[in-house]
């Protein structure tokens, strides 16, 4: 059974980092579109590249700080 739980766990794994690929991708894309109104709104008009840095700044931040919690270990346990 041991063997079966590895390919179990190892089958999950992959499902899971394939899914998580999906919605960074599909969040940066929410950003890109996010920050480009912004730009427009405040009447700016700046290239193409900062755009795309600037949403992936912010998504990466985002992405950062929602697995921090997990890293960290609850005190009084």
């Amino acid at each position: 059974m041991g063997l079966l739980d590895a390919f179990g766990s190892l089958a999950s794994a992959i499902i899971a980092g394939i899914f998580m690929l999906v919605f960074v991708i599909l969040s940066l894309f929410v950003t890109v579109f996010v920050v480009d109104m912004a730009a427009a709104i405040a009447g700016l008009d700046p290239d193409d590249g900062f755009v795309t840095l600037g949403a992936t700044i912010l998504a990466a931040a985002a992405i950062i700080a929602g697995g921090v919690g997990f890293a960290t270990p609850e005190e009084g346990q």
